[in-house]
């Protein structure tokens, strides 16, 4: 389902010949998942047996984002200074944005070190590994979370290698040599002390 940051999963649901199209993911209150999508064939009923296929690639291409996302924030971190906190952040199959707090503009040189930080902790090749823990725990681990969100007695928390440790509950890479390359193709500002960079 949609959740940090992360677009929810899409894929099919399907019966023999008979197949939804499912074109988004949720969660609601409660911890029900509900899939939205369209019925390209046949006919469903409650009660039947059905088969829900991730889109594989989309699922895929969306975890290179997410992670390039927290291996982002410590970039920032570490060029623009301990300030720098996590706004907002959108991640999908195409592109990762993300929002955080900086005073002025990023210059060019400090854009260079900041995609060259990604970039060299995706070629080392250091582990991504999810594990959900009690939040005391998880705070004492020194996991980042994202201010003014509510969480649970117990939740999931994302360390890649000795980079980031954050609160998160999309799903990401096993290695972040799977990322590949991380490109920044912009930088604005969204609000007064907001900066996004794409």
């Amino acid at each position: 389902a949609e959740m940090g940051g992360q677009v929810g999963d899409c894929g099919t649901i399907t019966n023999g010949s008979s197949v939804i199209k499912v074109e988004d993911t949720q969660k609601l209150t409660g911890g029900a998942f509900i899939c939205s999508g369209e019925v390209l064939a046949g006919g469903f009923s409650v009660g039947d047996n059905v088969t829900a296929a991730v889109d594989a690639e989309k699922r895929a291409a969306t975890e290179r984002n997410h992670t390039c996302a927290h291996i982002l924030q410590s970039a920032l971190r570490e060029v623009l200074g301990d300030h720098v906190h996590q706004s907002g952040s959108y991640v999908d199959p195409y592109r990762c944005r993300f929002d955080f707090s900086h005073f002025n503009a990023v210059t060019p040189e400090e854009l260079k070190k900041i995609e060259a930080y990604v970039n060299k902790v995706i070629l080392e090749g250091v582990p991504v590994v999810t594990e959900e823990l009690p939040i005391e725990e998880a705070k004492k681990k020194g996991a980042m979370a994202l201010f003014g969100e509510k969480y649970g007695d117990v939740v999931r928390v994302v360390t890649v290698g000795g980079y980031s440790t954050e609160f998160c509950g999309g799903t990401h890479l096993k290695n972040a040599a799977c990322a590949g390359l991380f490109k920044i193709v912009s930088e604005a500002s969204v609000a007064s002390g907001v900066r996004r960079i794409e």
